[in-house]
């Protein structure tokens, strides 16, 4: 990609920087948590107990940002799977999105709840996918107790995918449980210390508060080395200002304050800038990720991002539709394009509708090809001696054929975006084929994927080790979370 999509000019991105930093010298942000605001008391801060207001002076967001990496490695379960995430990134990472609950059931194409084997069925098809990498706790199932999907979905990972993975900051306790997972499944902590596997959802709730539950999953997110993306999901017009200057100073301090709580903890924590904001929907005060202002909010925090040298991820690919439809399809590019052109570094885009809140396979097989058309359109156009084809217009002159040309058969699969699953053949050969629609050929596929896939193979002594600590998990008693709860249960030092 030769340049950036830009929707602001660095008076603009000066003016978005001075105003966040009085928010946070000023107002400030709420921290709920007593650790967070000793750790920033420690670093220089102004703490007001009775408030619980943090106010952050600039020379320590400052000190923050230098201290965070501009690009680190990203890793698999198998540690030759290698993703570079930052500065001199090429192309971005894809991966999935959202929290669903609910699912377009492949079969009947009726909308039904979420289950333990359509999450694992998600982390088979993004292990299958060729340009989404990342699979994360994106599908949410209802038939198994909440405070075991955390284990579950490690587990099911472990066995199933070569690819990264990720999952919010939940708390202490079950951070704790992923952290120690993961490292059990990569071979110790200090392993997956070098080499992360794990990308952290830190939520920055807006407005202006750093929520306790997903400060103790930073901290523990920290400890372990593994990449923070530190991600509001601010609405315009509800829990941000309605105009998108206004939610972008606003976002901009929550972010920042966040990365600097995780460089205070432990300097060099690599993190990410992200954004999952979007407007609200100004008739019935809910969401609309898919709205085109989606697509302008992440292209801005792309910028700020790059102002602030940091790696960034945003959301892309959202839609308000209820089924893979016309609607489904301008909403994702006009969420996903801007994105891509902006150079943002991870986009979470894949495989869901309604606000990310519905899952749809099929839909997720479709996302795979569309991230590859994005990536075609953002490499633009090649000039050179052996694009520019000379000698071959020559040689074909006025009359000739090109498809019989060795300068096409050289050519044309790394010039020509090729799809699986789009109907792009002539209408004749369509009808005769069966007169099936994309997301019919993308449904057909990934039965396909599912019904071919073998497991991984593990070593014995992990999978055991992997299996107790998940039994142990599974034995708790909800009272046991809430203990730890409390700060005199948690200690940061030997987690």
């Amino acid at each position: 990609m030769k340049t950036h999509f830009q929707v602001l000019s660095h008076e603009e991105i000066e003016l978005i920087h001075a105003a966040s930093m009085s928010i946070l010298a000023e107002v400030g942000i709420k921290v709920s948590y007593k650790t967070a605001r000793e750790l920033f008391k420690h670093a220089g801060t102004n703490v007001d107990e009775e408030t619980l207001a943090v106010k952050i002076p600039e020379s320590l967001v400052r000190w923050a940002v230098d201290q965070a990496p501009d690009q680190f490695a990203f890793y698999g379960s198998d540690a030759d799977f290698v993703l570079e995430i930052g500065a001199d990134q090429a192309i971005p990472v894809f991966a999935g999105l959202g929290t669903p609950t609910r699912i377009v059931d492949m079969d009947t194409q009726e909308v039904r709840e979420t289950t333990h084997q359509d999450m694992l069925e998600h982390i088979i098809l993004i292990n299958a996918c060729e340009n989404i990498h990342n699979s994360q706790m994106d599908v949410w199932p209802n038939d198994i107790l909440m405070t075991t999907i955390h284990t579950e979905a490690i587990w099911a990972w472990a066995h199933n995918s070569r690819k990264p993975f990720g999952m919010g900051c939940y708390g202490y306790l079950p951070t704790w449980d992923m952290m120690r997972m993961m490292s059990i499944a990569v071979g110790g902590k200090e392993e997956l210390q070098k080499r992360p596997r794990f990308l952290a959802i830190c939520s920055v709730v807006s407005p202006l508060q750093m929520d306790q539950a997903q400060a103790e999953g930073l901290l523990i997110c920290a400890e372990y080395g593994q990449p923070l993306a530190m991600s509001p999901e601010a609405i315009a017009g509800a829990t941000a200002p309605v105009t998108l200057a206004g939610l972008l100073a606003q976002e901009n301090a929550a972010i920042l304050a966040h990365i600097t709580l995780a460089q205070i903890f432990r300097p060099g924590t690599p993190v990410l800038y992200g954004t999952v904001s979007t407007v609200a929907n100004m008739r019935y005060g809910t969401v609309v990720l898919g709205a085109p202002e989606t697509g302008l909010i992440t292209a801005a925090s792309a910028q700020l991002a790059r102002y602030y040298g940091l790696p960034c991820r945003s959301v892309g690919g959202a839609t308000e539709s209820k089924r893979s439809d016309l609607q489904a399809g301008f909403e994702r590019m006009g969420t996903l394009l801007p994105a891509v052109f902006a150079g943002v570094n991870l986009i979470t885009c894949a495989g869901t509708l309604d606000s990310t809140m519905l899952e749809d396979h099929a839909l997720l097989v479709i996302d795979d090809e569309i991230c590859g058309a994005a990536l075609r359109i953002a490499r633009g156009i090649e000039v050179n001696k052996e694009s520019l084809a000379l000698d071959v217009i020559k040689k074909v002159g006025f009359s000739g054929n090109y498809i019989t040309e060795s300068h096409t058969a050289s050519n044309f699969r790394q010039e020509l975006f090729i799809p699986n699953t789009y109907a792009n053949e002539p209408y004749e050969t369509w009808e005769k084929g069966g007169r099936l629609l994309a997301i019919d050929t993308a449904r057909e596929r990934a039965r396909e994927i599912l019904s071919k896939h073998e497991p991984r193979q593990m070593d014995p002594e992990i999978e055991r080790e992997l299996d107790e600590f998940r039994q142990a998990v599974a034995a708790r008693q909800l009272d046991d979370f809430y203990l730890y709860e409390t700060e005199e249960k948690q200690d940061y030092d030997n987690v």
